[in-house]
């Protein structure tokens, strides 16, 4: 970071910074175009691409139709003729109605063509659990990491939104941006790593996990809003003796293991948590490619903390249960030093 960049630092939200990156990037390249459902005169429904029609007008920023199928449909053909579209799903939940242009098309057309066609394209959209019930509660990027051909990336830190969404705009492959509802609805509240952002244009890299908590007791992975609930349950054990390493993944498409092994290499303790669905998914992922790193009796050690494979009540005191929080990853945690 540039002494300049470290001068101009701002306290924004999430919400604040992918529409400040928006902007920066659609500025930058008049190839930036941004299509959804409400991205353009209510400015998002989180508010992440507000003010973007009044500057570049209806023609770079496109009110759709609920139809997601055709929209993304018109996504890819866009980035296969130049274009660098953001699509906008407004919920992650929703994606079943245009998978076939995600998985079938976006993913593929590059590899299908012998990568002589490029696909600089963006789903934009929010996942996470916001105590609104089975069909708009959930992440999915495991889902999206099991089709191969797509990047997946899921920030925690508003910082980590902007430059990760400059990263994948800038990128010539297509790249899945799971934004989280929560963080994005918590417009007051200052994240990890988060309240300071540079007013300049930077990217962050994709593939690259962060250590957000030096610590040599236990290692614990998670991405997204699992981040903010790691840290604080990391600070309620810590008075207890217990020094947790949290590592913030980023990104899951690519996968930084290299980071995942050194740490857990150290403590010899790995505790996975995922706000996504237990069975085969990321929790297990990680796991296996740390043990084939490492060697099957490297680490003493290893816990997964997801939710159940059941869909989401509506009761948020039921939702609450079921998804991993400050509370039950403190607990986790406790009997893992406690089983020692």
């Amino acid at each position: 970071m540039t002494a300049d960049m470290t001068a101009n630092m701002r306290k924004i939200n999430a919400s604040q910074a992918v529409a400040e990156s928006l902007f920066q990037e659609m500025e930058r390249d008049e190839r930036v175009v941004i299509l959804g459902e409400d991205v353009g005169r209510c400015g998002g429904v989180f508010g992440s691409s507000r003010n973007l029609l009044d500057r570049f007008g209806p023609m770079r920023v496109r009110d759709t139709p609920i139809s997601e199928m055709s929209f993304t449909g018109m996504g890819v053909g866009m980035a296969m003729a130049g274009l660098r579209p953001v699509v906008e799903i407004m919920f992650v939940d929703f994606i079943g109605v245009c998978l076939e242009q995600v998985y079938n098309a976006m993913a593929k057309i590059p590899y299908m063509s012998g990568g002589r066609v490029k696909m600089p394209m963006v789903i934009k959209t929010a996942g996470g659990n916001i105590g609104s019930a089975a069909q708009h509660s959930q992440c999915l990027w495991a889902t999206f990491a099991h089709l191969p051909g797509m990047q997946v990336v899921a920030p925690s830190s508003a910082r980590d939104h902007k430059g990760l969404m400059a990263a994948a705009i800038r990128s010539d492959n297509p790249v899945i941006f799971i934004e989280h509802k929560g963080l994005l609805l918590k417009q007051a509240k200052e994240f990890l790593n988060a309240g300071d952002v540079p007013a300049e244009a930077f990217v962050t890299p994709i593939g690259k996990a962060d250590i957000v908590r030096q610590g040599g007791d236990i290692t614990l992975v998670t991405l997204s809003a699992s981040v903010e609930y790691a840290m604080e349950a990391a600070a309620q054990v810590a008075g207890e003796g217990i020094d947790v390493e949290l590592i913030d993944l980023r990104s899951i498409v690519p996968l930084d293991v290299e980071t995942v092994a050194q740490s857990a290499a150290k403590t010899g303790r790995l505790l996975v948590v995922d706000e996504d669905y237990l069975s085969f998914g990321l929790s297990a992922e990680i796991i296996v490619r740390v043990l084939e790193r490492l060697g099957p009796s490297s680490l003493r050690q290893l816990r997964r903390h997801a939710v159940p494979d059941v869909p989401i009540p509506a009761a948020l005191s039921l939702e609450e249960v079921l998804v991993p929080g400050p509370a039950s990853i403190a607990r986790v945690l406790r009997e893992m030093a406690a089983a020692s």
